[in-house]
């Protein structure tokens, strides 16, 4: 019986397709032995092919049934690429004589409908890269398509509705190296099912609906992905055998708990983001708190969880670790002052509940980026930063900080380091990007920088910020972004010619009415000057900007149209472009409403400057009219007087 519907399917599914008139296929590309015949509405390879072809590319056509006539016995193929036809169908024994098939894609296919059949694909002597991904496969049915594949080391599939891996699934490719579970519904993994492959290094079953990892036992394994699934409990075998694992994603589950994992483990990478990490006991139990034991890890991540604290004691075996993610968490107090992480290079502890954070000397010796935003710091020790000999990078945007005073170079003079909690951001060599956007800071002491090499200064969202105008005194020969948006200043007292390297200042959302004073020096490239109170810009400083200046932004401002010839010139004649040139208006006598700077022309400023002059020159007339007018009634009313006074009796 299954005999006779293997025979009837070819016939049944070839029917559909006689209803339909074939489109006319166009040329395939022949690129030396490469035939390339992508999206050409094929239903069949093309019969005139070169006598050897090593690679075939017949996908996004419209090809359904995979028989001997399609191939014509192409036995010199070594890559066949099948992905995104309609093929339900293949004969039985198509690829046994392809001995040096390599590759195979089937991707978003039909295949279900064959494995229904119950009928096995194979064999695929030869056959290293298979992809089965995306044909609607569910469990049970692999087992025909993989039954007989003794070289094959790569296996996808991926996206398709797998519930369940049995013992016996991947039995007929014992060589396999790399498998692909990923976006299926993976309900199960029967114990054994991998155990046969001895050479299997990477398991993706990300994606799945796996909800528990109980004896996981898979000593030469190096790479698990089991990210965005159901998982609450992971468990290694109690063994003291060596494991290969070095990359462990258990991203995207919901674990409440540490994993248990491997006693002698080489553990390099290991993601446990966006799960509901209460504590980091092992899998619950405060006995196994101390198991931890990570020689070999370089990357923890462990954001967006539930976590209260970090233990000094749980990172005290990480000697490798290099990059530590704890963002997004509860935590309330961090310390590092008794038992350094003498290779962490980039620790982000932001968006937490941090009101207190300790660094000890030479506790984090190589640490180049610490990011601390999003936290309640206020009250810190004055020199935490300084204790950072090689940082690079310090983001302390959205806390409490305050800036303290340049210290005092003579040791002997003592003076107050500024106010209570402030920290120092003097003699910091290493130090090139400091956030310090929106910490309510009120003022910025002269000297704050000095002896450090900042690139980048971020003193945004500081409502009432009072820059000092030796603020940035230290910076001139490494200063080139600086960014003072929204932070409700009027006038900036700082010198910008004296920072050689500057290019890039964000002043936008301000209440500045004059532009700072900018000299032939100025080498800005980029100036951000949106949503101010500017009306006139200084010529000078125009003239100065034009040189250096590539990008200007000048939106939402109360211009004067004819009051701005060189700001008018700048825009319409210069190579300098304004990225919101559509939101710069301006005021013009002759309009009621803001008039686009880019319609503004010199005539429209000769014919206002004209009537000005008119203007003018009416109301001198009317005033020397005036004057005339009051000095012939003076002078009329002392002839009166005097007459009067000739004729008294």
């Amino acid at each position: 019986m299954a005999a006779f519907q293997l025979l009837l399917l070819p016939l049944l599914w070839s029917t559909p397709a006689a209803a339909y008139p074939p489109r006319h296929p166009g040329s395939c590309q022949i690129v030396q032995t490469d035939v390339l015949c992508r999206d050409l509405g094929l239903r069949e390879a093309p019969g005139s092919l070169p006598q050897h072809v090593n690679m075939l590319d017949l996908s996004h056509n419209q090809v359904e049934n995979f028989t001997m006539e399609t191939l014509a016995h192409r036995r010199d193929l070594r890559h066949l690429n099948l992905r995104s036809n309609k093929i339900h169908f293949v004969q039985p024994g198509l690829f046994k004589d392809m001995t040096n098939l390599k590759t195979l894609d089937l991707s978003r296919n039909h295949l279900n409908l064959f494995a229904q059949t119950k009928t096995h694909m194979g064999p695929l002597a030869a056959v290293e890269s298979l992809d089965l991904s995306s044909n609607g496969l569910y469990t049970g049915m692999t087992d025909y398509l993989v039954s007989d594949c003794p070289s094959l080391l790569n296996l996808s599939l991926s996206s398709n509705s797998i519930t369940k891996v049995a013992q016996n699934t991947f039995s007929g490719s014992p060589s396999l190296r790399r498998i692909n579970l990923h976006n299926n519904v993976v309900l199960e993994i029967e114990d054994g099912a991998f155990d046969s492959l001895k050479h299997l290094d990477d398991l993706d079953l990300s994606k799945n609906s796996i909800s528990c990892i109980t004896d996981f036992n898979l000593s030469r394994l190096k790479l698990l992905n089991l990210s965005q699934n159901s998982v609450e409990l992971f468990q290694s075998v109690s063994s003291t055998q060596p494991y290969s694992l070095h990359t462990l994603d258990l991203s995207q589950n919901k674990m409440h708990y540490f994993p248990l994992l491997p006693t002698n483990n080489v553990i390099e990478f290991l993601d446990l983001s966006r799960n509901r990490l209460l504590s980091l006991n092992v899998s619950g139990s405060p006995q196994q708190k101390a198991a931890v034991v990570l020689n070999h890890l370089q990357v923890l991540d462990l954001s967006y969880n539930q976590l209260r604290s970090l233990p000094e004691s749980f990172l005290q075996s990480m000697d490798a670790l290099s990059f530590l993610n704890v963002s997004n968490n509860c935590i309330k107090s961090f310390s590092v002052a008794d038992r350094p992480l003498r290779s962490v290079r980039v620790m982000d502890l932001g968006y937490n509940s941090l009101q207190s954070l300790s660094i000890g000397p030479k506790s984090l010796p190589l640490l180049e980026e610490l990011f601390l935003q999003g936290n309640a710091l206020s009250t810190l020790d004055h020199h935490t930063f300084q204790r950072l000999p090689s940082v690079r990078l310090l983001q302390l945007q959205q806390n409490d900080l305050k800036v303290c005073e340049e210290e005092p170079s003579p040791p002997w003079i003592q003076r107050r380091p500024g106010p209570p909690g402030c920290v120092f951001f003097t003699t910091i060599p290493s130090l090139e990007f400091l956030y310090l956007s929106e910490n309510n800071l009120r003022r910025l002491p002269a000297g704050a920088f000095t002896d450090t090499q900042l690139k980048l200064l971020d003193l945004s969202l500081n409502p009432g910020l009072d820059v000092d105008k030796h603020s940035l005194s230290g910076l001139e020969d490494s200063l080139v972004h600086l960014l003072l948006k929204e932070s409700n200043i009027s006038k900036l007292n700082t010198d910008l010619n004296s920072l050689q390297r500057l290019r890039y200042v964000d002043l936008s959302t301000n209440h500045l009415m004059s532009l700072p004073p900018l000299t032939q020096e100025s080498k800005i490239e980029s100036l951000n000057l949106q949503n101010n109170n500017l009306v006139t810009l200084d010529y000078r400083t125009i003239l100065a900007l034009e040189h250096s200046l590539k990008t200007l932004y000048m939106g939402s401002n109360p211009l004067s149209c004819c009051s701005n010839l060189g700001f008018l010139h700048l825009v319409q004649h210069s190579s300098v472009v304004v990225p919101d040139i559509e939101a710069v208006t301006c005021a013009h006598k002759e309009s009621s409403h803001p008039v686009s700077i880019e319609t503004v022309t010199k005539e429209m400023c000769d014919r206002q400057s004209g009537q000005s002059n008119t203007t003018v020159i009416v109301v001198i007339v009317l005033l020397v009219v005036l004057i005339l007018v009051a000095l012939l009634a003076k002078w009329c009313h002392m002839r009166r007087r005097k007459h009067a006074r000739g004729f008294s009796a």
